[in-house]
């Protein structure tokens, strides 16, 4: 779906959202608060350059507007794969937006991330696999890597891997698996504006994904194991 679209829809109040290349930077209005955004268009590769660009946004937000929840909208193809920016350290570039979104949050900044249109690989790890809650759009496409993809690094057949993916959601693309496992907190649809206002009301620091994968089914395991280590310790 356009970015514009979507912004309208979550702040028909208004926005002054804008478009520089592949990031989206501004504010929407909602009742009783001002949203700062932060996002992606143009199915983006997440580069060093971009993904500075976004740390700025985030920084400048908790520079400027102390407690200001951020909404970051994606749509990312995945991190940017050439030569450049993996000899810059693209690693460390997607580190530093990571630890910003967490600076942010250590602030009491709420921090609430939305895929609207596509989101791959690690172009959406640091900023909102790292929110509060993330959400996404019913016709939204989310994945770490394709079928094809997998069988080449796991060394499993791709149709052995195709078979996995109709009962377990690990191995299935789409945003509904990743709802499945606790990544994703809910499909939007409806009333864009209510939906985000009712995230930014339940978005806490304590991470519930692992929570909500054991109770959805998707994930049995990682919330068993968290506990274990906890009571452990």
């Amino acid at each position: 779906m356009e970015w514009k679209n979507v912004a309208d829809r979550l702040f028909p109040q208004g926005h002054d959202i804008v478009q520089q290349g592949d990031l989206l930077a501004g504010s929407g209005q909602r009742p009783g608060q001002v949203f700062a955004v932060v996002g992606t268009t143009g199915h983006a590769e997440v580069g060093a350059d971009l993904a500075l660009a976004m740390a700025a946004a985030v920084l400048d937000t908790v520079a400027r507007h102390p407690g200001r929840p951020i909404l970051f909208l994606i749509d990312t193809q995945g991190q940017r794969l050439c030569h450049r920016d993996e000899m810059l350290g693209l690693n460390r570039y997607m580190s530093h937006l990571g630890k910003c979104v967490e600076i942010a949050r250590q602030r009491g900044h709420r921090v609430v991330g939305l895929v609207y249109d596509q989101a791959l690989s690690g172009g959406f790890i640091p900023n909102a696999m790292m929110a509060d809650l993330c959400a996404a759009l019913p016709e939204a496409e989310i994945r770490v890597m394709n079928l094809p993809a997998m069988a080449r690094v796991t060394r499993i057949a791709e149709s052995r891997l195709r078979e996995l993916s109709q009962t377990s959601p690990v191995f299935a693309p789409g945003a509904m698996n990743f709802v499945s496992m606790g990544a994703v907190d809910a499909l939007w649809d409806g009333d864009l504006g209510a939906a985000l206002d009712d995230a930014t009301a339940r978005a806490q620091a304590k991470d519930p994904r692992a929570a909500a994968g054991l109770a959805r089914g998707g994930r049995k395991l990682a919330e068993p194991v968290i506990r274990r280590v906890a009571d452990a310790a």
